[in-house]
């Protein structure tokens, strides 16, 4: 069954809905900066010629169609000047201790990633998330938020906190980075939380067992301030754009729409396919100069993902091959961790893109879903999380772009549109394949991923056989 899409054209914005679709420790690796030494700064956009039949484009015109929640970008990190006297204040305080995924929580907030919340969750918050998936803002207007963005601490720590109506927080290389102000701590029902999030308590959840189940039983809440931006020191920070940042660039291209692409994996043709078949779609509706927004999850990941730096210099390479136009893409690093919770998590990739000026978004089978930890299948159903996007509270301003199973298609020797017509001349290679032919040295078939950027996958995986080796060799010789 092919993929029907209804198209309604308005002079302000474009919606679309869907109809009908098919049912289908490590070595670290030196990451090349995509655009050579800055994301942004040292890619210069050049305007194609205007002609007697084509107007040349007004400087005016803004790319930022879609307003983020709550109506302004929340901005939580505090001014320069007052730096001093608030690292003072936050070093005199009752301190919380921030694990990994706290601090990447922490990078969320305060830049505005979560709009209009600006702070870890209080407990009304928290609920409201938990059993609605959204928020009700002071207006009486409803926000999308999926997922609750919470900070636990343990019995010792509330202890510690005592009356104190604010707390100074410690990041895990023990600097100080910020104060929670007007704490409540309420809490912390982790069963509850895990089977209204995941829909299962199924043991193996990777970020249940990261961050959830070694936590502490309590939940603090507050408004959050933040003494630097948060920096990662890992090559990759000239990636980590934050949403105002982006709606600048977009401005700055002149961009009339945006379309953003969520993705934790290596990019392959079919994505690439996807992502330039969007591009096309939109300039035959009438926009001038759709930008892509590739936009990868740099937050925690399970073990057996790509890592982020392998990735950042996979994409490097599509770009350097002409699989996307760095003309027409804006790479930058999304900071949040990664649950694998199917349709509850995808409203957050879609909501926060839009906070981020991203009026469109592409989703496709399965997205933020994973296997069953413990039984042989689906965890969820591969189309829930598109269909949960077209209706659900608070997105309705988005427009969401469902796209056609992509597929290597044997005769034409390349990614392409799966067609049920003549299934038997496509393959479908998982990501699970698709890391076995690299672990194992077999090259894909040709036309499935550029080959520098195979190239990069290739060598990631015989750098972790070679670190393997070396330590069984290590442990035999003790």
């Amino acid at each position: 069954m092919s993929l029907t899409i209804k198209l309604h054209v308005t002079t302000s914005h474009l919606n679309i809905t869907t109809i009908k679709r098919p049912t289908l420790p490590r070595l670290r690796t030196t990451t090349k900066p995509i655009y050579h030494s800055d994301s942004l700064l040292c890619l210069v956009y050049k305007q194609k010629p205007t002609t007697m039949h084509e107007p040349a484009r007004s400087t005016t015109i803004k790319s930022s169609l879609i307003e983020p929640d709550g109506g302004a970008l929340v901005d939580l990190v505090v001014p320069e000047s007052e730096r001093g006297s608030k690292a003072l204040e936050a070093e005199s305080l009752p301190k919380v201790s921030l694990t990994k995924i706290d601090l990447e929580w922490v990078h969320v907030i305060s830049e505005g990633w979560a709009s209009p919340l600006r702070g870890f969750m209080r407990e009304d918050q928290y609920l409201q998330s938990l059993h609605f998936n959204s928020l009700r803002v002071k207006d009486g207007s409803v926000v999308n938020m999926s997922l609750p963005i919470v900070l636990a601490i343990d019995d010792e720590t509330r202890e510690r906190i005592g009356t104190s109506p604010n707390v100074g927080l410690v990041g895990p290389n023990g600097d100080l980075i910020g104060i929670l102000r007007s704490i409540e701590i309420y809490k912390h029902n982790k069963e509850e939380r895990i089977a209204r999030t995941w829909g299962s308590t199924a043991p193996g959840l990777p970020y249940v067992e990261e961050a959830i189940t070694p936590a502490g039983n309590w939940l603090i809440g507050g408004d959050l301030e933040v003494l630097e931006r948060i920096k990662y020191n890992d090559g990759l920070d000239n990636y980590r754009l934050s949403p105002q940042q982006l709606r600048n660039e977009f401005d700055r291209r002149q961009a009339d729409a945006v379309f953003a692409f969520q993705l934790r994996n290596p990019v392959h043709n079919g994505h690439a396919l996807l992502m330039n078949d969007t591009r096309r779609r939109l300039l035959e509706m009438g926009y001038k100069n759709p930008i892509l927004l590739l936009h990868p999850l740099g937050g925690f990941t399970k073990p057996d993902d790509v890592p982020l730096d392998v990735r950042m210099e996979q994409h490097s390479k599509v770009l350097e091959d002409g699989v996307l136009d760095p003309e027409t893409t804006i790479v930058g690093i999304f900071p949040s961790p990664m649950h694998y919770a199917g349709p509850t998590e995808v409203q957050w990739h879609a909501k926060a893109r839009i906070n981020a000026g991203a009026n469109f978004y592409i989703v496709g089978r399965d997205p933020a879903g994973m296997g069953h930890p413990t039984e042989k299948r689906d965890l969820y159903d591969p189309d829930h999380g598109k269909k949960v996007l077209s209706m659900a509270p608070g997105l309705e301003k988005l427009n969401i772009l469902p796209f056609r199973v992509a597929a290597y298609d044997t005769v034409e020797k390349k990614m392409a549109f799966f067609d049920p017509s003549r299934a038997k001349d496509f393959l479908f290679i998982s990501g699970t394949k698709m890391r076995t032919y690299a672990k194992t040295g077999e090259n894909p078939p040709d036309g499935f991923m550029c080959p520098g950027g195979w190239k990069v996958l290739v060598n990631y995986y015989e750098s972790l056989q070679t670190e393997e080796s070396s330590q069984q060799q290590a442990v035999l010789s003790t």
